[in-house]
């Protein structure tokens, strides 16, 4: 698509990017950078939008869509993996604001397995199992806080048992997973840790128990519908499997234990932490929802409190955090990661944007005092680090 886009894209207004002052070298310069990448063949090929004032003033699609395929369509359908959260976060809310759910609710009220929960200390070779000290809250799940895990983030004891317990797999259903994560010891105490977790995935299952349906039901009538999100969900329908995107090699998922093969039919198994995909269109949508205190032309899916609430530091100083995926100069809120500090951080940006990204490198931040939002998909879960910096940094430099 061309540099300077049609008068909407995604049914979003767009505008010329030094109306909405944004450089439009700064963004050329980005452009080449990413261009440079896929002839590194660092990935087959890159969406990229960046909105300002509620109008897009730069949408880019660069490379092939998977390798030695067709070039990258506007349209392209990425697994977004983790972005997930911030989806099954916000349905979380839409029944937080219908009073169906609170957030200080123990978690063990929508699933009783929950209700005596041990946690794992290691002691030399041995594990010992301790009772928590309080019950693990909705709001635990929200922020990872809860004491859960997830098994590629460490070696641990309780890591290995989550590691043999395959969360997430399609053998089995999430209500059935989740009663057998609540059998498991956790990792910490509920409400000391921040530790990336399977957290979501469990607040996925509370969202269907509270409002009687699947997940993927939930989120349809709740969030895509409404928005326009056409080609979101947990798997891709067989007459659009074409326009999905892979990495340079299947290789790279196998790798991470992720089978390649497009899911053309509806799961057994709707993973809240992961099991989205999207295209760079659909997902703009929903950021645009967020950005504008959540609503989008006749939707309102979110009151503006509870959007300001849920992208502020829910951690505060008694949480440590010392985690190799939250940056310093960063907190917790409900859903997403957000700057508390205009330096630490490592790339320029400023305090109460919030952002967050999946495992195969997409990524995307809303940052209010900019007015700004930006997001980038592709498929390159090995360069997801480098590529998110280089994304961040660019943006920012063309920001005027």
């Amino acid at each position: 698509m061309p540099e300077t886009p049609a008068p909407h894209f995604a049914g979003l207004p767009t505008s010329r990017p030094e109306e909405l002052g944004l450089s439009r070298s700064g963004l050329k310069r980005l452009t080449g950078v990413f261009e440079r990448e896929i002839a590194a063949a660092r990935a087959p090929g890159v969406s990229m939008l960046v909105a300002r004032h509620g109008k897009i003033g730069f949408a880019q699609t660069l490379g092939a869509l998977k390798p030695g395929g067709p070039d990258m369509p506007t349209d392209a359908i990425f697994r977004i993996y983790s972005m997930t959260k911030p989806v099954v976060t916000v349905a979380a809310m839409t029944l937080v604001e219908e009073g169906r759910l609170i957030i200080t609710d123990p978690v063990s009220k929508y699933i009783p397995a929950f209700a005596d929960v041990k946690v794992g200390v290691e002691n030399d070779d041995k594990l010992d199992l301790v009772p928590a000290k309080r019950p693990i809250t909705i709001q635990d799940l929200m922020r990872h806080t809860s004491g859960l895990t997830y098994a590629f983030t460490g070696a641990s004891q309780v890591q290995k048992l989550v590691a043999a317990g395959r969360f997430g797999n399609q053998v089995k259903s999430m209500a059935e997973q989740v009663e057998e994560l609540a059998a498991l010891p956790l990792q910490h105490q509920p409400g000391e840790v921040w530790e990336y977790s399977l957290s979501t995935d469990v607040l996925g299952r509370v969202v269907e128990v509270v409002a009687g349906a699947s997940l993927g039901e939930t989120l349809r009538e709740r969030i895509f519908s409404p928005l326009g999100m056409d080609d979101t969900g947990f798997f891709t329908p067989t007459e659009k499997v074409a326009r999905q995107a892979d990495p340079m090699s299947p290789e790279l998922y196998k790798d991470m234990g992720i089978d390649p093969r497009p899911t053309t039919a509806p799961p057994k198994c709707e993973a809240g932490g992961g099991g989205l995909l999207s295209t760079i269109g659909d997902y703009a949508r929903f950021l645009a929802m967020l950005s504008n205190g959540g609503a989008l032309d006749s939707a309102r899916i979110l009151g503006p409190r509870t959007i300001a609430f849920m992208a502020s530091d829910h951690l505060g100083p008694k949480v440590f955090r010392d985690h190799y995926l939250l940056s310093p100069g960063h907190g917790f809120g409900l859903g997403f990661a957000v700057r508390t500090d205009a330096g630490l951080a490592p790339t320029a940006g400023t305090v109460g944007e919030y952002f967050w990204g999946g495992i195969a490198g997409t990524a995307f931040w809303i940052s209010p005092r900019d007015s700004l939002f930006a997001i980038m998909m592709v498929q390159a879960p090995d360069q997801r680090d480098y590529f998110r910096m280089l994304f961040r940094s660019l943006v920012n430099a063309a920001i005027l």
